[in-house]
């Protein structure tokens, strides 16, 4: 007998056993965990996405204000030449 169908048969034997029951709420239990899974990752998405347009508001907020792009006025006057 080769390997395979010795593993075939240990299969075949565990699957004529009876089944072992299953809950009469397993369906309910696992709708309602979908349903609380789906709800966590749609907050979190929204969170998310409520986070990032904050921070593309302050930063968009601030480079009006300070204007990063534009050059500091210089500290120093050129030296006078030809006086």
């Amino acid at each position: 007998m080769s390997g395979h169908s010795r593993k075939e048969d240990e299969v075949r034997r565990m699957l004529d056993l009876p089944h072992p029951p299953v809950p009469a709420d397993l369906t309910a239990r696992a709708t309602a965990l979908g349903t609380r899974l789906m709800n966590r990752r749609r907050t979190a998405r929204l969170v998310f996405w409520l986070l990032v347009t904050v921070a593309a508001i302050v930063f968009t907020v601030w480079a009006s204000v300070v204007e990063p792009w534009s050059v500091p006025p210089s500290e120093t006057t050129p030296p006078l030449e030809g006086w």
